[in-house]
């Protein structure tokens, strides 16, 4: 599935069959369900989860705990727009690229 596509099948009602949790969430963010994007988070214990997570509570305004999720996931925390981080997480993670 392509970033496009990913973003397209957000016009549907149940997210697309066989995506991984940390899509998931990212899926229910873009449809601007925040508590199950982040329930679809908090269920992925790996580095995906916690860059996913992370992303969450910056969207939430809580830096504090989301820079706790970025060491967890291993990345530096992010500081520019939402928007673009949210499309470097999905991209990155539809094209199977493994966090640290």
């Amino acid at each position: 599935m392509t970033l496009d596509d990913f973003i397209e099948s957000t016009r549907a009602d149940l997210d697309p069959p066989g995506l991984t949790l940390a899509l998931r969430a990212l899926w229910w963010d873009r449809k601007g369900d925040w508590d199950a994007a982040h329930g679809f988070a908090q269920q992925d214990r790996g580095a995906d989860g916690a860059w996913v997570h992370a992303y969450l509570h910056r969207v939430e305004g809580d830096l504090s705990n989301a820079g706790y999720w970025y060491r967890r996931a291993g990345r530096t925390p992010e500081t520019g727009g939402l928007e673009a981080e949210w499309r470097d997480i999905a991209d990155s993670l539809l094209r199977g690229e493994k966090t640290t």
